[in-house]
């Protein structure tokens, strides 16, 4: 198969990904759009069979014989991604091989160790995913815009890095350079902090009664939302950056410790306002994680409305938020419990907010703030 040339791909194909959990057959989805040849290879037969059949590439078992990809992508589990990396290199000594593990450095290690030749190799790692895992829930759009980090070892040429940046761009995503160490404490505290973080949360929630539990709001949801992510993948995720991701914990820990004290003396001279400190470091660093198009959540204003619980609902509200002329920011939906209907958060720029809530109003649509 010979990819289109319609002007918007980097790579010209053959690409072969090992592996077709979520990312392997998102990135085969996201080629396939562009008429890139993708050959798929998975142990697990019934995986590699269901991203075949939701068009995310052929078998390598059908490849022609003397095959030989332009780049390999291992999108293999964390703890075999170097020896999946090594066999790709011997396998195929006139290709760029790269991988999409979470977390660099161990790999890097592994596979200096291994003595591979790390002139084809680039380390990656899309930042992008879901809580559903398996080709099924695959995405060709999963990639879009979202930061897709390379980490080249000294040895990559110029070539096996091109072709790495040249997978991220065709998939959408924005091309981010950083070293092994870099990345991993990075993602430390960007990914793998807010993942320990859920879970603790959301196991309190085990013995929790269900009365209690119905009376859940957004709040509850929100931060448990990631709990639901694969056990398996995140004890490897989390045993290759332990190192890094203890080091945070520690200071986290210091604030816990410090919160109980304050709690357990609610009363006490200064507790209050040791509270208050605690809820403003919280503001200061909310504060700091960046919006849409970079700036900062609170350059948006907000207003809740009203939504009935019945289908084309939220359609009929985009559809007139576009008519009125008003750019939404960002869209959060919530329930209000016990009742029929829906809470749609809308984001907009200030100098709008008072105009678009006017113009709701008219159209009958109750604006609740």
């Amino acid at each position: 198969m010979t990819a289109v040339d319609n002007g918007h791909t980097h790579l010209r194909g053959p690409v072969l990904i090992i592996g077709t959990g979520l990312l392997g057959a998102s990135i085969g989805l996201g080629l396939r759009r562009w008429g890139i040849d993708t050959v798929l290879s998975d142990p697990s037969p019934s995986a590699e069979a269901v991203a075949q059949d939701i068009g995310a590439g052929r078998p390598l078992r059908d490849a022609e014989p003397g095959f030989s990809p332009q780049l390999v992508v291992s999108a293999a589990p964390p703890d075999v991604t170097a020896a999946v990396v090594v066999g790709a290199l011997k396998d195929y000594p006139d290709t760029v091989v790269v991988d999409i593990a979470s977390v660099k450095a161990t790999v890097a290690q592994d596979l200096a160790g291994a003595g591979a030749d790390l002139s084809r190799y680039v380390g990656t790692h899309p930042m992008a995913g879901r809580e559903k895992t398996g080709p099924v829930a695959a995405r060709a759009e999963l990639f879009t815009s979202m930061p897709w980090v390379i980490c080249a070892p000294e040895e990559a040429t110029g070539t096996a890095i091109k072709t790495a940046q040249a997978l991220a761009l065709d998939l959408g995503a924005i091309v981010t350079r950083m070293t092994v160490e870099e990345h991993d404490q990075t993602v430390a505290m960007i990914s793998h902090l807010p993942q320990v973080v859920s879970s603790l949360v959301a196991s309190r929630l085990q013995s929790t009664p269900p009365q209690a539990l119905s009376l859940s709001g957004q709040g509850l949801r929100d931060v448990t939302r990631i709990a639901a992510s694969d056990p398996s993948l995140w004890v490897q995720i989390l045993g290759a950056n332990a190192s890094r991701l203890v080091d945070i914990l520690y200071g986290v820990r210091e604030d816990l410790n410090r919160l109980i004290n304050t709690l357990e003396h609610p009363q006490a001279e200064g507790a209050r306002l040791d509270l208050a400190h605690l809820m403003s470091e919280g503001n200061a660093g909310q504060a700091r994680i960046p919006g849409k198009h970079g700036a900062p959540p609170k350059a948006f204003a907000q207003l809740t409305v009203l939504v009935d619980d019945i289908p084309g609902q939220i359609a009929k509200l985009l559809t007139e938020i576009g008519a009125i002329g008003v750019n939404m920011e960002d869209l959060r939906l919530d329930h209000s419990p016990g009742q029929p209907v829906g809470l749609a958060e809308i984001s907009v720029v200030p100098n709008r907010r008072t105009e678009l809530i006017e113009a709701l109003t008219e159209r009958g649509w109750k604006v609740v703030s």
